[in-house]
């Protein structure tokens, strides 16, 4: 069992970053293999840093089918098969968005 000291992940909203430089991460995963599971629309509503950002990359990091980032995760006991799914990820967190314009500008010239 490693016991040394974990980073608190102060700002990180991005699940692989999260678990490559061994943050402190609290594990919902199951939650994400329940919402797999469902087969119809889901809202996301919380409020305002709450987690949504990275729960959304959590869902991205699941659907590319990145398996070597959920060991020792709860889903990793939970899935047998992760077949790997094409994503589209646009996050709205890399600049402004208060108008029209800005989101059309976010939208044409997504950041990497």
């Amino acid at each position: 069992m490693d016991i040394s000291p974990r980073k608190m992940p102060l700002g990180i909203q991005d699940f692989e970053k999260l678990r490559t430089e061994e943050c402190v991460y609290v594990d919902k995963t199951r939650f994400v293999y329940g919402l797999t599971c469902i087969s119809r629309p889901y809202f996301l509503g919380r409020p305002r840093r709450f987690g949504k950002s990275l729960f959304a990359s959590t869902l991205k990091a699941c659907f590319l089918g990145k398996k070597q980032l959920f060991e020792g995760l709860a889903i990793a006991g939970l899935e047998k098969d992760r077949t790997e799914y094409p994503v589209i990820y646009i996050d709205f967190n890399t600049g402004s968005s208060d108008s029209l314009q800005a989101v059309e500008i976010l939208l044409n010239h997504p950041s990497p």
